[in-house]
């Protein structure tokens, strides 16, 4: 890669950036786990596969469909 194009200058000042960074590190490893334990754990057990339940299989549309109409239009 010619060392005067963007892509080139773009990634070295990253690279150079994260190898000099101290305080840096550490954050980005804490932001890294908050996510996984959001994304991960917290949707395991917080977010079940509420359609897998109670829907047939082939009809998730149609469940959904039907559900948000009569939730906006109770009778």
């Amino acid at each position: 890669m010619n060392k005067q194009s963007f892509l080139y200058r773009a990634y070295d000042l990253y690279v150079d950036g994260f190898r000099n960074m101290t305080l840096g590190k550490t954050l980005w490893t804490i932001i890294i786990i908050k996510l996984f334990i959001m994304f991960a754990i917290l949707k395991v057990f917080f977010f079940p596969d509420f359609l897998s339940t109670h829907a047939e299989k082939g009809g998730e549309a149609d469940f959904v469909a039907t559900e948000m109409t009569e939730r906006a239009l109770p009778e």
